[in-house]
């Protein structure tokens, strides 16, 4: 048998999110040795992996044995700690610090008495107060009781410490105690405090937050502006800090499916959840999909998957009783009747969801994309792409550098053209440009290309960079033909070029290829991984003039950025910023925390994000 590859860093390192998210060291065998969490991924990982390293000996041991990384993005680093703990718990890996009991989770305490306390226990619940929990662990508890302190001075000090004061302590010298102890604080005004305390446990922050927006209002009403920033000030960290735990839910046991497409290839994510508690995950890449659309995809998945046996994150094999996608399989009926066959008992299969199980699906096709990513950029892969590419072309020798220009505009506002490098490695970031285009008629798609071309070939002209071996253009014959002036004005020689138009029904996989002098139209096979490739550079090209166009539209525009946004009223914009405490905030936020707020709804809120996170 022929021995694999051995792992490239260097490679896999290139192409990783900086996302927060765990991951996974496997070693020869595929057995995970080693689960980590990171609020930057890629930090955390080069950080194994950097010369002259000072790492312990048996970090050092680890790293000698990894053949191979596999990564769970996640919203935020807390989903990325109690993923972790999941998967440790599950997969035990031999070089993570085991619990030796894992059945006692910790819970934050609230006692119940005149002045309460906050407090970290483990173990039988037997006092007089409330219980908040359970967390992964003592460290997620630590950490929470330490915002909390940030957030609501209530007291956390032992009995015995807190009878025997006579003047305050340090926590009340710096505004993480309101100084009970010494009777500083009214009991109905520490009672309050107790209260939002409470309420921000049980994930109630819209109405804490609610009620300090009123606050705030009315300090600033009565001129009080030092109390009023000092609420705004409480809003802002709530919103920043709030534990939003989308990895784990009420419970119930089920599979979260998602796909994405890109480039002529596919990747499936499932999630498996156990207990309401996200167990692990698992990419596929199925094979020979042709033109075929993300439901067809899905729905042959689901069968070979299911039909075979689904293993559940080290779990046995099982066909959970729901079955979460993010797009609806071609007939979902027929599926789910043999599905329910198979595992004895009924089998749901369902496309539309909300709350977490809305977040578990979009957690789940934000880690298809990304890995679909990375597999597309992945040497190999390229490497069998560009081989095509030159055959298909009849080049003489293997293409060493792609570019390939497009043109972003609204209604001809705030043109923006962008050239995008791609080498058998992947693409080649540190050589993308934009350009903006000025001085021509709105909408002039010819003139904005040939404006784009002349300020990027001018410095090969002059001597600086270097001449693409294959010169693509998006467009047709029109952009094609302004492409051939500016090489001809310049005198530039030893390129192809290339325009790319879409088909006549702009489905893509039907693309015709324009190539320059009159040479006439290639249309490729839906299948060639040629075509793939052109396809795959095609759209980074387009992704990254949008971003571009999006960016200096919006600079354009001095009214505010909320004002852009179509259903974005005045009061609601009033809400956004009373809720938030400013625009600042507002931009700082999730599309889950928009939502919240009374009037957005979720497609308002994605909206109201994008404008703010253009790429």
């Amino acid at each position: 048998m022929e021995s694999p590859a051995p792992f490239d860093i260097a490679e896999f390192l290139k192409h990783l999110t900086t996302l927060p998210g765990v991951y996974r060291m496997l070693d020869g065998a595929g057995e995970v040795i080693y689960v980590g969490k990171a609020r930057n991924l890629k930090n955390r990982v080069s950080s194994y992996f950097r010369k002259g390293a000072d790492l312990t000996p048996k970090t050092r041991a680890l790293v000698a044995q990894v053949a191979r990384i596999e990564v769970t993005i996640t919203y935020n680093d807390v989903e990325a700690l109690l993923l972790e703990n999941n998967l440790i718990k599950a997969l035990k890996p031999r070089y993570n610090i085991l619990l030796r009991d894992d059945k006692s989770y910790p819970y934050i305490f609230l006692s119940k008495e005149r002045f309460p306390r906050l407090a970290f226990h483990r173990g039988k619940q037997t006092a007089r107060g409330s219980y908040f929990g359970p967390y992964p662990s003592a460290s997620a508890v630590r950490e929470s009781l330490s915002l909390l302190q940030k957030l609501f001075p209530v007291r956390q000090c032992e009995d015995a410490f807190f009878r025997n004061r006579t003047r305050p302590c340090l926590q009340y010298q710096i505004k993480r105690c309101s100084g009970p102890c010494v009777d500083l604080v009214t009991p109905e005004q520490y009672a309050e405090e107790v209260r939002h305390a409470a309420l921000f446990l049980e994930g109630k922050n819209d109405q804490v937050i609610e009620e300090l927006a009123r606050k705030m209002e009315g300090a600033a009403q009565a001129l009080a502006f030092e109390r009023a920033a000092h609420y705004r000030d409480q809003i802002a960290n709530l919103r920043r800090i709030q534990e939003r735990q989308y990895i784990t839910g009420d419970g119930g046991h089920l599979d979260v499916v998602a796909g994405a497409l890109e480039g002529g290839a596919a990747c499936i994510q499932v999630f498996f959840i156990r207990g309401g508690r996200n167990l692990g995950n698992k990419a596929f890449f199925p094979r020979n999909i042709g033109d075929s659309e993300l439901r067809e995809v899905l729905g042959a998945f689901l069968a070979q998957f299911y039909l075979e046996g689904a293993q559940s994150a080290g779990d046995e094999k099982v066909i959970p009783g729901e079955i979460l996608v993010n797009v609806a399989p071609e007939e979902p009926e027929v599926l789910e009747q043999v599905l329910s066959q198979q595992a004895g008992r009924r089998v749901t299969l369902t496309a539309k969801v909300r709350g977490d199980r809305a977040r578990w699906v979009g957690l789940a096709e934000t880690n298809a994309r990304h890995a679909l990513t990375a597999h597309l950029a992945s040497r190999a892969h390229l490497t069998a792409r560009f081989e095509a590419l030159q055959e298909a072309l009849g080049l003489e020798s293997l293409p060493q550098r792609i570019e390939c220009f497009d043109i972003s505009h609204t209604m001809g506002e705030a043109p923006v053209a962008s050239c995008v490098v791609f080498d058998p490695g992947g693409p080649v970031k540190s050589d993308y440009r934009r350009y903006n285009i000025e001085g021509i008629t709105g909408g002039d798609d010819y003139a904005a290309m040939a404006q784009a071309l002349t300020r990027r070939f001018r410095k090969v002209v002059e001597g600086e960079g270097s001449s693409p071996d294959l010169l693509l253009i998006d467009g047709g014959k029109g952009q094609v033909a302004a492409a051939e002036l500016v090489l001809e004005e310049m005198q530039l020689r030893g390129m192809m070029l290339l325009g790319v138009a879409k088909g006549p029904t702009r489905k893509a996989g039907l693309e015709q290829l324009i190539l320059s002098g009159g040479g006439g139209t290639i249309i490729l096979p839906e299948d060639s991984a040629a075509l793939h490739l052109i396809q795959q550079v095609r759209d980074e090209a387009h992704r990254f003039a949008i971003t571009g166009h999006r960016q200096r539209r919006a600079k354009s525009r001095r009214a505010s950025r909320l004002e852009e946004i179509p259903g974005l009223g005045p009061k609601r914009r009033q809400a956004l910023l009373r809720q938030f405490g400013g625009l600042q905030e507002v931009a700082r936020a999730g599309v889950e925390d928009l939502a919240a707020v009374r009037g957005i709804s979720r497609e308002l809120a994605q909206r109201i994000y994008d404008i703010f996170h253009p790429d």
